[in-house]
């Protein structure tokens, strides 16, 4: 229960609290919570006094991303998170609401991180197989995938919050009942988006040293909708042998909220059954896995 009112059908309850960056028309970025149709300014927050070192966290908070923030690691910012969450389950209207929320409907949002790097990488059999058959339709599954994480590193440059325009990519396609292995240059025909969700990972690690499955989750802050477009028919001229360059490096999409590990704890199950067995470094117990519905809808002109 809370004081702010927030609609049964909000994707943004208490149970959830994700982080943001967002500006209310004053081109000033700074941090914010979602909670039902309003944002929590963390800026705000921190200058009222909620998380205690004042000026330090006002700081952190009046960035224009949540690397300072994410990179500070889980006790403190799960402590924020908490911190939060109680104001909002005090039993009255605190007196500092109005100069702490925005205006979730006006405000814009902004990319939430800077993203020096990506790796996108296949998330289950069924995933690997559908993209194989693309490719591959009559070998669409490699022996690779059954031991190891198989994934390649994107362009994180073009990684763009969501709602920003994606311009359809021009680069070499081969056409139906032309001339065999002899491509053409011309805009896309073929462009593919992916539903995905993407890990945010934060905090920090020494460049040549392991993160140990055990450990991982140390690092891993939040998830956000990750939506990797796709020139499938540039991708396909240009996927051998080396795999994806041009076809999928001009545009990603990401959610500006960036949900925190924690608040998916309800839907963590166990993974399906490895055969082969995975190597020991890749082992892992408990349930690791996100029981999650996604779903697209296209609106067309």
């Amino acid at each position: 229960m809370s004081w702010l009112h927030i609609s049964p059908d909000s994707d943004f309850s208490l149970h959830n609290l994700p982080f943001g960056i967002f500006h209310t028309g004053d081109d000033r970025p700074r941090a914010g919570m979602a909670i039902g149709s309003h944002i929590i300014d963390l800026e705000a927050a921190a200058g009222s006094g909620l998380f205690g070192k004042r000026r330090f966290f006002k700081k952190v908070f009046a960035q224009e991303t949540l690397n300072e923030f994410i990179a500070l690691g889980k006790p403190v910012t799960n402590r924020i998170r908490r911190k939060v969450r109680e104001w909002l389950e005090l039993p009255g209207t605190p007196e500092n609401a109005l100069s702490i929320l925005a205006d979730r409907q006006t405000a814009t949002m902004l990319m939430p991180i800077r993203v020096p790097n990506y790796t996108d990488f296949y998330s289950s059999i069924e995933h690997a197989t559908n993209v194989g058959k693309m490719f591959r339709p009559d070998n669409p599954l490699l022996p690779n995938w059954r031991w190891m994480p198989i994934g390649y590193h994107g362009r994180a440059s073009s990684i763009v919050v969501s709602g920003t325009p994606i311009r359809r990519p021009s680069g070499q396609i081969l056409v139906p009942g032309g001339e065999p292995d002899t491509p053409i240059y011309a805009p896309s025909r073929q462009l593919d988006f992916e539903l995905e969700m993407a890990f945010v990972v934060g905090k920090a690690s020494t460049l040549g040293e392991p993160i140990t499955v055990e450990n991982a989750e140390e690092h891993i802050f939040g998830l956000v909708l990750f939506n990797d477009w796709s020139a499938r028919d540039i991708q396909r001229w240009e996927y051998v042998p080396l795999g994806p360059f041009l076809g999928k490096n001009f545009g990603s999409s990401i959610s500006p909220w960036i949900v925190p590990l924690e608040a998916l704890k309800p839907y963590r199950v166990k993974g399906p059954k490895q055969t082969p067995l995975p190597l020991d470094y890749l082992k892992s117990k408990g349930a690791k896995n996100l029981d999650i519905a996604l779903e697209v809808t296209l609106t067309s002109p």
